[in-house]
């Protein structure tokens, strides 16, 4: 998760203007659905699983730039990613918030950040979240406590994703970009609760429920892998 590195206490919801897009989420989606089978081959398994209604947080594993464009033009419902404030410059800046898509500063505990993604799954959204924080090997190895709060606070169900195929090899036409029209896996799992059932929110619960989310990501990155020839 690109988020903040502590998780704050109750608070107010955001103003009406801070409300991530549901409308501009699913502009987003159109796009991403666009652009992915414009440059590669997504293979989608699993999607079924998403809950068709109702607030859902997809936790995905982050090895390129990307994994987030992919999931985003390959999950059945239009998602609001947290993404790292760097990204909002420029015309992203306008691009991004209009898609709905959430800023936020890692380098602080961001109050506004996790109000607009409360807000999503308030209103009934899909959250994404890298819970890795930043690009990495892509193996859960390194889980921030983030996601648990979301999880734990809304109650919303927690969907496993494995994105595959997207830091296997370089592109020879755009040596940035995974190989064009190379295939790409996307891989949905069961949804979970994080929470144990009893409602709290402390810290000794929330390192639990950490623990428990990464137990189920590596498990089903672990069982993707297999299932799709790139273990």
């Amino acid at each position: 998760m690109s988020g903040a590195r502590t998780t704050p206490g109750p608070g107010t919801a955001p103003r009406a203007g801070d409300v991530p897009s549901a409308r501009g989420a699913a502009v987003g989606r159109r796009i991403g659905i666009a652009l992915v089978h414009g440059l590669w081959r997504p293979r989608v398994l699993g999607a079924w699983r998403v809950p068709a209604t109702g607030p859902v947080i997809l936790a995905g594993n982050h090895t390129h730039n990307v994994d987030g464009p992919v999931l985003m033009g390959t999950a059945p419902r239009p998602v609001h990613f947290l993404v790292k404030q760097e990204a909002f410059t420029g015309p992203l800046d306008p691009f991004l918030r209009g898609v709905g898509q959430i800023g936020v500063d890692r380098t602080t505990a961001d109050r506004g950040a996790v109000l607009r993604g409360l807000s999503v799954l308030a209103n009934g959204g899909v959250l994404g979240i890298f819970p890795e924080g930043t690009r990495s090997e892509g193996d859960f190895a390194e889980l921030r406590s983030g996601l648990a709060y979301f999880a734990v606070r809304s109650g919303a169900p927690v969907v496993p994703v494995a994105v595959l195929g997207t830091a296997e090899a370089r592109g020879r036409a755009i040596p940035a970009l995974p190989p064009l029209r190379g295939r790409v896996d996307i891989v949905f799992g069961e949804p979970f609760q994080a929470g144990d059932g009893s409602g709290r929110r402390t810290r000794a619960a929330l390192d639990e429920a950490t623990l428990r989310i990464r137990e189920r990501l590596t498990a089903h990155l672990a069982e993707a892998r297999r299932g799709t020839g790139r273990g």
